[in-house]
């Protein structure tokens, strides 16, 4: 009696684990959150986290172009963590740093030369500070690389090092005065709010409409998919700038982060994101009308990389270049250039305009095609 019973179990419970299994492949979505989602985390965090400081693009302005300054900064132009290139005054150098286009400038002065044969010398070194975690490393190794030419400096002389000529390394962080981390993060940390309210809620909320029928009982009266879009935009437009205005009084009052760039581009900018980020959040409802589905897509889709590929904790240029197309393929990578630039930098006109064309082609290309998408669907 007990072994029929026994047997009745199993055979029960191969049944139950059949019918499951068969449920779980008809359904396509729970397939994709099983194994599509350990991939995407795997890849993620395998080639898009890394703290490595490297590639470290640096203006060298040599006003001493004796064989001294020549050897003094030949260890830069070999070392493999730095991307020198050359600037013909401070005044040019500024400017690539101001643009981007530079993190650094090495300063030799007319007198270096002078100076090392008096017994000390000195490098003025202008760090960007915009991207506080690269700032500390560039100049710790900086210091290391004035370390190891006094070392082969003196080798070749055959002295200790500690009784010849000493170089003295000053350094200088601009666009962060704090040298503080929170000053990089909070403009950062504003992008990833944004990127939440726009396209993880405006996905959620939606498909929830879609799931209930509430949208397809507003499509049998007179009212057109647009007017039913904007009427559905609209409200969480103004949360996101409300969100917006929040984090901006938070950064400002309870951590002092400077807003040096003008405050209307700096709200036109986030408006053209947040439309971007609306616009993700509508196409996702409208392709997949299921709460759980488009919470998902919404998060693999828009906030992890945001979070992880977009420049906001880890520096782009230490990625594979394949990592590093996706990355400059996501909308929130130019916001955050940008937002960054405006709160610790200033107007940089070249590339505020470059990333507002950006941000409005990305917000036009993604509402008209939620617009598109819905109508497809009311046919």
């Amino acid at each position: 009696m007990s072994s029929a019973r026994q047997g009745g179990f199993w055979l029960r419970l191969f049944s139950l684990i059949r019918k499951e299994t068969r449920q779980l492949l008809r359904d396509k979505s729970n397939l994709m959150i099983g194994i599509g989602l350990p991939i995407v985390l795997i890849l993620i965090f395998g080639y898009g986290v890394s703290l490595d400081v490297r590639n470290i693009r640096l203006a060298l302005v040599l006003d001493d172009h004796s064989p001294v300054g020549q050897d003094f900064v030949s260890g830069l132009t070999l070392s493999r963590y730095f991307e020198p290139l050359s600037a013909d005054s401070m005044v040019d150098a500024e400017q690539m740093m101001k643009v981007g286009t530079v993190e650094g400038i090495l300063h030799l002065s007319s007198d270096f030369a002078r100076q090392l044969s008096a017994g000390h010398a000195q490098v003025q070194l202008i760090v960007s500070g915009t991207e506080a975690p690269r700032a500390g490393p560039i100049v710790n190794y900086l210091n290391t690389q004035v370390a190891l030419w006094q070392q082969k400096r003196a080798d070749r002389a055959g002295i200790d090092p500690s009784s010849g000529a000493r170089v003295e390394l000053v350094e200088r962080i601009w666009f962060n005065d704090a040298n503080t981390s929170t000053w990089f993060l909070v403009p950062g940390l504003i992008v990833l709010i944004m990127t939440l309210v726009g396209t993880f809620l405006t996905a959620l909320v939606m498909a929830r409409e879609w799931e209930r029928g509430t949208l397809e009982a507003l499509f049998v009266t007179p009212v057109r998919p647009t007017e039913v879009l904007l009427a559905k935009v609209t409200p969480y437009f103004g949360v996101g700038m409300l969100g917006l205005a929040l984090c901006m009084i938070a950064g400002r009052v309870l951590f002092d982060v400077p807003i040096n760039g003008s405050l209307p581009v700096l709200l036109f900018a986030s408006m053209l994101y947040l439309l971007v980020a609306l616009g993700i959040g509508l196409l996702i409802s409208s392709a997949t009308k299921n709460q759980f589905l488009a919470s998902q897509i919404a998060i693999l889709a828009s906030f992890l990389p945001a979070l992880m590929l977009s420049g906001f904790v880890f520096d782009l240029r230490n990625l594979p270049i394949g990592i590093q197309v996706i990355s400059y393929a996501l909308p929130a990578t130019y916001f955050i250039e940008l937002i960054r630039t405006l709160f610790l930098a200033g107007n940089f006109w070249p590339l505020i305009i470059k990333d507002c064309l950006i941000l409005g082609a990305y917000a036009v290309v993604l509402l008209s095609l939620a617009r598109v998408v819905t109508r497809k669907r009311l046919d």
